[in-house]
Order: structure tokens, then sequence, then C-alpha cells
């Protein structure tokens, strides 16, 4: 009876958690729409208010409305005017202090991290942390600049090493290149690996077919 109720819960368990997920992100969506659409019932005529009303019953609206919104800003700011009213807003928000420092340091990690061009979390490694003999998995964020790359003189690399079972906290290590061990894994198969507390291995490299090798000989 034990091993069929503990089979059964892992079966359930990650679907129940990930419905609960999706369902917590819709609820904080519909909260900002709904207070959106109470601010709007202050400005637009009474009329309208039926109609406003309506809106609220319909479930995911908000969610609907978040990616069309975000679709529609991409394609806006792909062309050339887009550009140059990105540029005016970020000035405009560079410009204000207290927002600035907020706003600039979120916009570069965002850049770094969603950014096509970016480098950040493109290459697992592994790394002696917290003291020699103990290895952790990292990943590969850059290199230090400025001053800390002048104080550290030689060829240094920026680590992340996440925390588990939640990746989105963790620590910040700058160590030379040849002191961290390059993985074959894929950023995606190591955070997997991180999140399940290493129950969940790294799947296995595939050899390559013969015929394959012999095309590339």
């Amino acid at each position: 009876m034990k091993k069929y109720l503990i089979t059964g819960l892992l079966v359930w368990l990650p679907l129940t958690i990930t419905v609960w997920v999706l369902l917590w992100v819709m609820g904080i969506i519909d909260s900002v729409f709904t207070s959106l659409l109470s601010a709007s019932e202050a400005v637009l005529p009474a009329s309208m208010s039926e109609s406003i009303e309506a809106l609220r019953h319909i479930p995911g609206l908000g969610l609907l409305i978040l990616v069309g919104g975000m679709l529609l800003t991409g394609v806006f700011v792909a062309n050339i005017f887009g550009q140059w009213m990105l540029k005016q807003w970020d000035r405009l928000m560079t410009s204000i202090p207290i927002v600035k420092n907020i706003y600039s340091s979120v916009k570069q990690v965002s850049d770094t991290l969603f950014s096509s061009s970016g480098n950040a979390f493109r290459e697992a490694v592994l790394v002696e942390y917290p003291h020699a003999d103990s290895w952790t998995i990292a990943f590969v964020t850059g290199k230090p600049g400025g001053e800390v790359a002048e104080a550290l003189g030689s060829e240094m690399v920026s680590l992340y090493v996440p925390t588990t079972p939640n990746p989105t906290s963790g620590f910040l290590l700058m160590v030379p290149r040849s002191a961290v061990r390059p993985l074959k894994m894929s950023v995606d198969t190591a955070l997997k690996h991180i999140i399940s507390m290493g129950v969940v291995a790294p799947e296995e490299l595939l050899p390559e077919p013969a015929e394959k090798k012999d095309l590339a000989v």
C-alpha cells in the first residue's frame, strides 16, 4: 500500500505544483488587470461601466492582454522609429533620481540574460566550492571588468553558483579560468540536475553514429 501511495504521489505532485504555479501567476496578472479596470471606471463615462464590469468576469483575459501587449511592443521596437522611442524612454528613466539606479541595473541584467547577443548562462562548468575537493555546478556569466579586472590581474571568469532546489538565488564567484572544468551538458540539463538536488542525473551524451564520423573524416 505504501509503495502504491508513493508512486501515485510522484505522478500527481509535479502536475499539481505546475498547475498551482500557473494559477498563482494568472491570479497576480488578473488582480493587476482588475485594478486597471477599476481605475478606468473613474475616468471613462458611466455608460461604459457595464462593459467594463463584463470584462472582469472573463478568466485569463489579463494574461492574454499582457502577452498581446508584449508582442505588439516587440513589433513596434523592431523598427527604426520604435528604436528611437526606446532610446528616449531610456533617457527619461535614467534621468530620474533613485529610479535610474533601479532601472539601469534591471535593464543591464535583463539584456544580458534574455538578449540573443548575450553570453550569460551559455556554459555550465564545475568549480571547487565552498572549499577544495568539494565541487558544484556553476554557470559562466562573463568576465570581470573595470577596477575589479585590474585588481585581479590574471585571466578570470565570473561564475554564478545557484542554490538548490531554488536556483534563483546563489553566489557570484570570480575565479581563474584554469580553475573551472567545462561540461558538455546543456544549461537546461545542468539546471534540472541542480533543481532536483542531484536526484535527476544528467543525460549521457550519445556517441556520434559511425556514418557521421566517416563523413567528417
